[in-house]
């Protein structure tokens, strides 16, 4: 893959050169997008946009307003006045900015929509992320059983562990010691191919592949490889379910940036509830509108109740897991709960939800 594939492009118009050149080296420099063409007006910020067909367009909004409108749009100023926020509602910025305070958040906005091209480019599956901002909530849980129950609706899965820290999933579904993991796949780069997964992953025996995470938990790994093994599980698989660790570092924003459904995995108490709602906002320069689902587990009766997320989130949640008392001694010993039962019934009710709302490959790509 050409490594400019592997980049937001961007088309920058900023009025101040100096400002415009802090911005092009923050950009260049991440590695995870590259400034393709610069402009000083509207007028040649439109030509650019036809020109060049960037992947985003960085701009400030007394510019934009009359250059270019777009989704692909991202406001900046170096102050915030009403005058730049209405701008940037005008010309249907998807988010305004303030340089250089906020500029961690303008290269996740810039490199989503690099993730947006990904999702409609070679994949032949639906990506569904799964992620918990409260320790405990059970994200290994949601993310075996829910590959186990996409088994079951007769479509192919693999399941990534995308913690390399910690590696739950390992003990969790019982792997052996031998088992091969994503660790051997670090040094390929941009080489790294379906054809090279294939020899790492793990065939579960409830029918699903498993990419693992390294057993060295103080292996250096590429930030970017995470991102490119989802890409090869999703390019022959029907759905990847990709376990997320809870921190919020690049490799887990490239991965929620690039998948398809987000489900983020809540308990029945305040701090959960909480957590999510900081972990949401620390993810909305991603554009996540329309790819949020929430997962409550282990669902008891208490003072909290599944009809709160609605209440707090604005939308119900997709499935609700009841408590099982087996499921600690089941993941001590490497197992998953057996296929029927009520716990089973939920996660299929969850992973049909799921694939009834995943848009198909062919929707993504108009």
């Amino acid at each position: 893959m050409d490594r400019m594939d592997d980049v937001a492009r961007v088309v920058l118009a900023l009025e101040a050169p100096d400002v415009a050149e802090e911005v092009m080296h923050f950009l260049d420099r991440s590695g995870r997008a590259r400034v393709v063409g610069t402009a000083d007006d509207a007028r040649q910020l439109g030509d650019a946009v036809r020109q060049l067909e960037p992947d985003a367009i960085v701009a400030e909004p007394s510019v934009a307003i009359d250059g270019v409108e777009g989704s692909s749009l991202f406001a900046v100023a170096t102050r915030e006045s009403i005058a730049a926020l209405r701008g940037a509602v005008r010309a249907g910025a998807r988010g305004f900015y303030l340089w250089p305070a906020e500029r961690e958040g303008l290269l996740d906005g810039v490199a989503s929509t690099l993730a947006a091209r990904r999702r409609s480019a070679s994949r032949t599956a639906s990506v569904v992320a799964v992620h918990g901002a409260r320790g405990g909530v059970g994200v290994t849980f949601v993310a075996s059983h829910l590959a186990a129950a996409f088994v079951r609706r007769e479509r192919t899965c693999v399941l990534v562990d995308a913690d390399p820290v910690y590696a739950d999933l390992t003990q969790a579904l019982g792997a052996p010691d031998d088992a091969r993991t994503l660790g051997e796949l670090s040094t390929l780069g941009d080489e790294l191919s379906p054809s090279h997964l294939e020899e790492v992953v793990w065939r579960h025996q409830a029918g699903f592949d498993v990419v693992l995470a390294p057993r060295e938990s103080s292996l250096e790994l590429p930030s970017d490889l995470l991102l490119r093994v989802v890409d090869a599980a999703a390019t022959g698989a029907d759905v990847v379910v990709a376990h997320l660790p809870r921190s919020l570092d690049a490799g887990t924003r490239a991965v929620v940036a690039s998948a398809d459904r987000l489900l983020e995995v809540l308990s029945l108490d305040v701090l959960s509830f909480r957590a999510a709602t900081r972990a949401l906002e620390a993810f909305s320069p991603l554009a996540l509108e329309g790819r949020v689902g929430f997962v409550v587990n282990r669902a008891a009766r208490n003072e909290i109740t599944p009809g709160d997320v609605q209440r707090v989130f604005e939308m119900a949640p997709l499935g609700v897991v009841p408590l099982d008392g087996g499921v600690p001694r089941a993941q001590d010993h490497g197992r998953l709960l057996p296929p029927k039962g009520r716990v089973a019934r939920a996660f299929d009710r969850l992973a049909e939800r799921i694939l009834e709302e995943m848009p198909t490959v062919q929707e993504l790509a108009s």
